[in-house]
Formats: C-alpha cells, structure tokens, sequence
C-alpha cells in the first residue's frame, strides 16, 4: 500500500523543482500591478475567472485550498486580502513565503491534506479559493465538507475540477493521437492501473491521481450544502480531447446564511 498524500507531496516537491508551470511564482511586477488593482486569477487551465466571482476581495479572509506555489496566494494578499495558503508541498509553500519575502506581503502558509481542514475554526473564512487539484486525493467529500465547515455564512467558495472523461482513456494510446476507452469512471492510479505501470509512477516520482465523478463532485459540492450559482467549462489547449469536449471546469459555490 502506497501513501498516496505523502507520496503526492514529494512529487509536487519534485514538480517544483522541474519547473512545472503551477510552480512558477508571479514576478514582482505581477505583484505591483495587483497592488493597483489589476490581477487575474486562474482556476483552469485557460479561461481568467471572472471578477464578479471573487471582489472585492480587500479586508477579507481568503482560505487558497491546495494552492501553493506563489502564484494565487501572493496577487490575492496584494489586492489588500488576508490569505492563508494550505497546501501539501512543503516546496510549494516556499514559493509563496519567498514572494512574500520578496515584495513585502504578508501570507499565512500552512501544510497539509486538503481533506483535512481542522487546524482551522468553524466559519473562519470569507472566501475559499480552490483550483484544479483534488484529483490528488482519494475521495472529494470531505474537501467539499471542510470547506463548507470553514466558510462563513453568506461566503463564496470557488473551485476547479477535472472533467472524468480524461481518465477513461488508455494513455499509451492518447499519446500516439488516439482515444482508445480502457478504464471506467470512478478511476484510480492505484487500483485500475497495473502494479508493474504503478510502480513505474511511484519509482519516477510521478504524481497519483484519481479521476472523481461528476456526482462526487458536484453531487458532493450539494451535498455538502452549497448552492451553485455560477459555472463555466475551460480547455487545455493542444490537448487530444479539447477538439471534442471541454477537460475542466470552474464552479461558484455559495454558503447560505
């Protein structure tokens, strides 16, 4: 049995060090663009969240979920927010303490697993700022059920997810350019993949991920006890599927009061 958190934390340790585009901190003139009001935020792979979703954004309390990497956490803290960055890599999180560092900012870094929010209060936050990242953890209820737990009444959560679709695939053949169905929804690495191509991911440092349902996910964003009031659907250019379906998706959750 593998040790999918620790496993996945060391490898998004790994990622930082390749320089995997969600790694890669703003610059400092990011930052001061932020502090005159002009940033943009992604969710997905593409399309800028629309502003309405998330300002304003001054004085408030913004949990970033899974966020790391000094990208998000940095613009938010710069548009005048008070941000609390949680994240698995301990590397990631050094890249918004080095931002912060950096451009005199002030962020909350802590280290943990998404599922697994009680280091904070219930209704401790305003916003909760969750980009595509939960298909690194085994199940998405209790990401959804903590963060409703930690939003305050009245709060916002934003949050990207994965469509399934692109886990149904056998990957030797998707890289070749063909869609060749192999594996059924829900999907793990480590059960639907074979143990010898299991171990190949884990001794690569690779990460392990899990293709969720979409009644895990937005069934379980209801469930929770968030309403959705928003929704847009994104792609990851130049990738197989985009010619056929959007891959991504980015939702507005609201805490009723």
């Amino acid at each position: 049995m593998v040790d999918v958190i620790k496993h996945n934390k060391n490898a998004w340790n790994n990622e930082v060090s390749r320089g995997n585009m969600w790694t890669i901190p703003v610059t400092s003139e990011e930052v001061a663009a932020a502090k005159n009001g002009k940033a943009e935020f992604l969710l997905t792979p593409e399309i800028f969240v629309p502003k309405e979703w998330y300002m304003p954004v001054s004085g408030k309390r913004l949990l970033l979920l899974a966020s790391g990497g000094g990208q998000q956490g940095p613009l938010f803290a710069a548009l005048g927010a008070e941000v609390t960055v949680f994240d698995n890599s301990d590397a990631q999180l050094n890249q918004d303490r080095m931002v912060a560092e950096r451009d005199n900012l002030i962020i909350n870094t802590v280290q943990g697993d998404m599922k697994d929010l009680s280091v904070f209060e219930d209704e401790s936050f305003d916003m909760v700022f969750h980009p595509v990242s939960n298909c690194f953890v085994d199940d998405v209820a209790p990401v959804w059920q903590e963060s409703f737990r930690v939003l305050k009444k009245g709060g916002n959560m934003i949050a990207g997810i994965a469509n399934p679709i692109i886990y149904m695939f056998d990957m030797e053949e998707y890289d070749r350019g063909n869609l060749a169905v192999k594996y059924k929804i829900p999907y793990a690495d480590t059960t639907h993949l074979s143990e010898a191509e299991l171990q190949k991911r884990i001794a690569n440092n690779e990460t392990l991920e899990y293709g969720h349902s979409l009644d895990a996910q937005l069934g379980g964003m209801v469930r929770a006890g968030f309403h959705i009031v928003d929704f847009f659907e994104d792609g990851d250019d130049g990738d197989l599927l985009d010619k056929y379906i959007k891959t991504f998706m980015a939702v507005r959750l609201w805490k009723p009061i």
